[in-house]
């Protein structure tokens, strides 16, 4: 392919300029970490305040290629351990994505968390997700609810009992469909009654196809990728491209850190009780909105600075990826710098090894997970050393493994 020296010109002075936009968004990290927490940090939100937030911060719903109902990364819990090492914890927490979320969010115990996620639906699943958090005290009851499985007799495992015997129990119930309308009719009214999110006929429609997903796949939904129900008019199953190697809900619950520990949020009660609590509060506020978007992530960060809070970890997925296709990643670039962070402030990765095995690919995971300091990354981007997203996730990355 030949090269337009004009059109050359043209993009690095439209890239010079963004570079010196986010300079003069942030005078330097120290500066951000003199913030002062308000003392009523940790009270909930009220319904109407995160009903507000919902709605005020979203941007229109844009397209994703896959419905996103659960991740596909195995390698999720394999920065845990240098998330600890490096002092990841409390703050705020910025992700994208479905339940890896929650996982992050049990580790690094946040004070605030934002889900930002470029499809309306997404958002609708995670406060299908708030819902079912709502009406289950454990485990157990997360499950019954999430795959309309009733539970019902004696012998069920109590609160404390493992992943395995939990796991094993609902996987001997069938779903119902009773117990699928009556939930489903319990998320809606809990949704739009004490959370006073103002759904519409069309969001009516993603929620039935989204909980009739998990009821149809339970344990065993994938991710896939294809077109979505939602788009075509069609709330049934879609015609999707499934892979067998993607992992299931299962598979993805039973997930190990390096150490071969459990580290799913629902493995451990403790881990379940935190993001459910953080749930009751209205702490963990799903947005529509696009990373490199004139809304949504300005709007988080305003927010955090008036309240108070650094980021303490951003997780990205591969969504750069797309930014990098797409020409949004300079827009990204300066929402990132808008964010109050502190020299302690993280990104969190998934870099997809199909073409080029990324250097600290562990076994044959098909994603590497990989930290980033949000300091450097910011640096390195007024330093124009970023020229795709192959360099990105060379440069300065944190390995999982400890030096």
């Amino acid at each position: 392919m030949k090269h337009d020296p004009v059109s050359q010109r043209k993009r690095l002075l439209w890239r010079l300029g963004s570079i010196l936009a986010v300079t003069l968004l942030f005078g330097g990290v120290q500066a951000r970490e003199e913030l002062q927490f308000p003392k009523d940090r940790n009270r909930p939100i009220p319904a109407a305040e995160f009903a507000r937030l919902v709605e005020e911060f979203s941007e229109e719903g844009g397209y994703f290629r896959s419905d996103n109902f659960v991740s596909n990364e195995t390698s999720y819990l394999h920065v845990l351990d240098r998330l600890k090492e490096l002092g990841a914890r409390g703050g705020a927490y910025i992700g994208v994505g479905p339940e890896q979320n929650f996982t992050y969010i049990a580790k690094i115990q946040p004070r605030i968390a934002f889900i930002v996620d470029i499809r309306r639906q997404a958002v609708i699943q995670h406060l299908m997700f708030k819902a079912i958090f709502h009406h289950a005290d454990t485990r157990l009851e997360f499950l019954s609810i999430l795959f309309s499985k009733p539970l019902s007799g004696t012998a069920a495992p109590g609160a404390d009992a493992p992943l395995e015997e939990i796991v094993q129990h609902i996987a001997k119930i069938p779903a119902s469909p009773e117990a699928y309308s009556r939930n489903l009719s319990r998320i809606w009214k809990t949704i739009t009654r004490e959370y006073l999110i103002p759904l519409q006929s069309s969001d009516r429609g993603m929620l039935e196809y989204v909980y009739s997903v998990f009821r149809d796949g339970n344990l065993h939904l994938q991710y896939r990728s294809g077109g979505y129900g939602y788009r075509s008019g069609n709330y049934g199953f879609p015609a999707s491209y499934r892979w067998s190697y993607f992992p299931t809900f299962q598979d993805l619950i039973f997930e190990t850190d390096l150490s071969g520990t459990l580290g799913n949020f629902l493995a451990d009660r403790r881990d379940y009780d935190f993001v459910r609590s953080l749930q009751e509060s209205n702490r963990i506020i799903p947005v529509v909105g696009d990373f490199g978007g004139p809304k949504a992530l300005a709007a988080v960060g305003a927010y955090l600075k008036k309240n108070g809070y650094t980021v303490t970890a951003f997780y990205t997925s591969n969504v750069e990826q797309y930014l990098f296709s797409e020409g949004g990643f300079d827009d990204f670039a300066q929402n990132v710098a808008r964010l109050p962070i502190t020299d302690r402030s993280l990104f969190i990765r998934a870099y997809p090894n199909q073409r080029t095995r990324h250097p600290a690919q562990t076994g044959n995971h098909r994603l590497t997970t990989l930290l980033q300091k949000i300091a450097v990354f910011l640096d390195d981007y007024r330093d124009g050393a970023y020229p795709d997203y192959w360099t990105l996730v060379r440069t300065h990355y944190i390995s999982p493994r400890s030096p």
